[in-house]
């Protein structure tokens, strides 16, 4: 990995922080599950991003890798159908 990468990996570990850490906020405000569920995802993208940056890694192709990125969209989509998922008490 050239500098360069390993950059551009710290970079988006701390976008994907910082998004994680404002939905919590919202969270904490609204205690609204969609909001906790896309901080999990994005701290989770923040996880592998800097897991990448600081591992000797040779590339991201292997399977752990993918399977994270598999966690943090499964993250989005239940957060998603939660939130639009018809309640018992008609509202």
């Amino acid at each position: 990995m050239n500098e360069l990468s390993a950059v551009m990996l710290g970079a988006g570990a701390t976008a994907s922080l910082v998004a994680s850490l404002f939905f919590l906020r919202f969270w904490r405000q609204s205690r609204d599950s969609l909001f906790l569920w896309f901080s999990v995802s994005f701290a989770t993208d923040a996880c592998t991003r800097l897991m990448l940056g600081l591992g000797h890694i040779a590339d991201e192709q292997q399977p752990f890798f993918y399977l994270a990125r598999l966690a943090t969209f499964c993250f989005i989509i239940i957060a998603i159908v939660q939130k639009n998922w018809p309640r018992r008490n008609g509202s």
